[in-house]
């Protein structure tokens, strides 16, 4: 019997996961249907230049999805059924920190982390942990109730458990199994037709949207997904103009004549959905809940931490500007500040070491007898080797926020007397039950076995630098 391995589960459980959503959430459709639209358009206008980060088959296909669980366990449990599709958590996210509103969630994202694999299929799954032991969002009693109600909730079935850890260890599944897997993994995502205690979910709903979408009901669902997009400016306009009411503002980077680097993000705001409420007499009514948004994001080059240092640095100085030039439009500041200060050309963005890059030889060197440089700059210069931007497959933690901040209906509260419970990495790794990655190191050997390759075919023992 064939085997169904771990990249095909992935494409796969993308794809099915999109179509469940579109069914869930029109305006989700219409989204992918607009940046399927401008993708084909830019890639008109642009060539064989659009494909620099990522052919368009790749782009078209790319999404990432976002999911909340409330417990380590839970969160150990997804790890399990992302493990099948050969995901890895990937980054270490304090939203707490990131946002003005009440956010009481830390992050990670589990994604492929092979070149070959995220060629394949590049799915990433945002997932956030609640965290209830922080006493700025929950007093004592109600850490104490919400953790019983998550304790008693099981979000995973058994069965799928079992049949993700049998795709681990096989690296795939037979194809019965495997059409088994992605049933019970869809349906593990899918909004609950289980009436909402309203009364419980009014009081979380108090501390924060996100805890009430989180432990305020007994099952997950996914929070969004995400397609991406060439032109993110362009597809705001078009949103727009069919009449879907978008968020302010598009997070991140700002649209400029440089280099695209790191992750720009928008979406279309939360919808009020139809949910069956439980009232406090028992009876059952109909109500509507606002936490669920369509997103798309544009990706652009992977920075090295000089480059995320700096590009941090640039946030500082368009917030000071901000404040200090209140009608001004950010997105104008922004530009002004990145046109002064980040390097226009990606030459420039890998001669300082602020951005990550696969080098090869090229086809095309020269040909004339005499011998390479040895610099890598002047390689490149003189057309030995072929620079290629490496590609930002994570998330920024105040972008994240941001999508987050403009989806709620109210900010929360945050009792700022208090001291946050300290949570990183290492911690994270441990409610995880594996080690969450970083993503610096991931991109840093990518680029080093580029030139490991450059420089055996050069002849060279030692590291092209």
């Amino acid at each position: 019997m064939s085997t169904i391995g771990q990249w095909q589960l992935r494409a796969a459980f993308a794809v099915r996961l999109s179509e469940m959503y579109g069914r869930e959430v029109p305006a989700y459709t219409t989204l992918v249907d607009v940046s399927r639209e401008v993708n084909e358009d830019v890639l008109r206008a642009r060539g064989a230049d659009a494909e620099r980060l990522g052919s368009i088959g790749r782009v078209t296909a790319e999404r990432h999805g976002a999911i909340r669980v409330g417990t380590p366990r839970e969160l150990h449990q997804v790890a399990r059924v992302f493990g099948a599709l050969g995901m890895h958590p990937v980054g270490f996210y304090d939203l707490r920190e990131a946002a003005a509103s009440a956010v009481p969630v830390v992050s990670t994202a589990f994604r492929p982390v092979d070149a070959e694999e995220l060629a394949r299929n590049p799915f990433r799954v945002f997932t956030s942990l609640l965290t209830p032991a922080d006493p700025r969002f929950f007093d004592a009693d109600l850490r104490a109730r919400l953790e019983r109600f998550l304790a008693a909730r099981e979000l995973f079935p058994p069965e799928l458990l079992t049949l993700a850890d049998r795709a681990t260890a096989d690296r795939g599944l037979p194809a019965e199994d495997a059409e088994r897997f992605l049933e019970l993994a869809v349906q593990a995502f899918e909004l609950s037709a289980e009436p909402v205690d309203r009364a419980w979910y009014r009081t979380l709903e108090k501390v924060s949207a996100v805890a009430a979408d989180i432990g305020g009901v007994r099952s997950t669902h996914i929070n969004h997904l995400t397609p991406r997009v060439l032109d993110i400016d362009e597809l705001y306009r078009r949103m727009t103009d069919r009449g879907i009411e978008m968020i302010d503002t598009i997070q991140g980077p700002p649209a400029w004549k440089g280099p695209d680097v790191l992750l720009r993000q928008t979406s279309f705001r939360a919808l009020a959905e139809p949910r069956a409420m439980r009232t406090e007499d028992g009876g059952v009514v109909s109500g509507a809940l606002r936490v669920r948004f369509g997103e798309v994001e544009a990706r652009g080059i992977a920075l090295t931490r000089a480059g995320r240092a700096l590009y941090d640095e640039l946030l500082g100085r368009v917030d000071e500007q901000a404040a200090e030039q209140p009608a001004a439009a950010r997105a104008d500041l922004a530009r002004a500040v990145w046109e002064r200060y980040l390097p226009g050309s990606e030459e420039e963005l890998a001669a300082r070491g602020l951005a990550y890059f696969t080098y090869r030889l090229a086809d095309d060197r020269p040909r004339d007898g005499l011998e390479p440089p040895t610099a890598l700059a002047e390689l490149v210069r003189q057309g030995w080797v072929r620079a290629e931007p490496v590609v930002y497959e994570d998330f920024l933690p105040r972008s994240a926020a941001g999508i987050f901040q403009s989806n709620l209906g109210a900010e929360g509260t945050r009792d700022y007397e208090q001291q946050g419970t300290a949570h990183d990495a290492d911690w994270l790794s441990g409610a995880v039950g594996r080690e969450v990655l970083d993503p610096f190191a991931l991109y840093e050997r990518q680029q080093d076995q580029s030139l490991a390759r450059v420089a055996r075919a050069l002849g060279r023992t030692a590291p092209v630098r």
